[in-house]
């Protein structure tokens, strides 16, 4: 069966906010919690950005049972994979062994601010392949002596680890990623329904089969409340950044720059590729392309804090009930 997560969306909401959410989306019955890692917001309008580990720190002491996971979090430019190790393996334990750390090749968004530049694509993709390897030497106990093309460790150990190691999952776009990247990873994370993603990954060597060992973990925006028309132009305000694609999402570097990519994104445009308004059809039939492609789990991004809490209270209920229907 899938399984429905909910998205600790920390560009549109601050620290304390995002803790309540997160224990009223345990109590409403969601089966995991992502995080996104961010150092700035996609846009001005979202407003926030609080650091995603502190934050999840404190999720995991006000909540039992949800899963929790970054989606996702750069090992390379903002954070050298030693210390990601590190403080995966803390929240591991704090979270009995609840936790999956979600990997990616990251956004210039977020990357650039250390000031060492935005590299292209493929060094960013070996950037990860190191990163990766760095972290799972780390988890395996032993002191780590590692010399990279981009990363050198140093008598590097992890000193507290939990009982049960730390699952990894890793942002992919399509084959040749998935080849480089699924060996390396336990799950594969993709914010497309793309049935292709899950075959190509089933089909790599080195690889565990999605849904017999290995989670297809989607991501989708919706922005539920009372009125249609305040609902889109909230997902306008908010979150017209998504119409451009990972491609152009990964390389522009301030939100003042997303403002002007999306200048000429209508309210329509947003609402085509958005569910808005208070039809929970309208999203069960958005959400159904992620298990019709073989997606294990879906996380909703809920968009804006305007009604979040409202969404939880009085929506997310009743949509669970009708998205594990559907999807049974």
């Amino acid at each position: 069966m899938t399984r429905f997560g909910y998205t600790l969306m920390t560009e549109q909401s601050g620290p304390k906010e995002l803790v309540r959410y997160a224990r009223a989306a345990e109590d409403v019955g969601f089966d995991l919690l992502v995080s996104s890692d961010h150092y700035s917001p996609w846009l001005t309008e979202q407003g926030h950005a609080p650091y995603a580990w502190t934050v999840l720190g404190a999720v995991a002491q006000v909540t039992e049972r949800v899963d929790l996971m970054t989606y996702v979090t750069c090992p390379t430019l903002r954070y050298h994979p030693a210390v990601v190790a590190q403080k995966a393996a803390t929240l591991q334990i704090l979270s009995d062994n609840r936790f999956t750390l979600g990997l990616g090749s990251g956004e210039n968004l977020n990357e650039h601010v250390v000031g060492e530049g935005w590299p292209a694509v493929g060094v960013r993709q070996e950037m990860l392949v190191e990163a990766i390897e760095i972290i799972r030497a780390l988890h395996a106990g032993e002191l780590v002596d590692y010399r990279g093309e981009h990363f050198d460790v140093e008598s590097g150990r992890v000193w507290d680890l939990p009982e049960v190691a730390v699952p990894i999952g890793v942002a992919v776009s399509g084959e040749r990623s998935i080849e480089r990247f699924g060996p390396l990873a336990d799950h594969l994370v993709a914010v497309e329904p793309d049935a292709d993603l899950v075959q190509d990954w089933n089909a790599a060597d080195g690889t565990q089969t999605i849904g017999d060992g290995a989670r297809a973990i989607g991501q989708i925006p919706i922005c539920w409340g009372p009125d249609v028309e305040e609902s889109t132009a909230l997902a306008h305000e908010q979150f017209r950044w998504f119409a451009g694609g990972w491609k152009v999402n990964a390389d522009l570097p301030t939100p003042a720059g997303f403002a002007g990519a999306t200048q000429f994104v209508r309210p329509e445009d947003v609402a085509d590729q958005i569910p808005c308004g208070p039809d929970l059809d309208a999203i069960v039939e958005a959400v159904s392309a992620f298990w019709e492609a073989g997606f294990t789990d879906v996380a909703l991004v809920q968009i804006g804090d305007r009604h979040q809490q409202r969404f939880l209270d009085e929506a997310a209920g009743p949509l669970l009930e009708k998205l594990r229907a559907a999807s049974a």
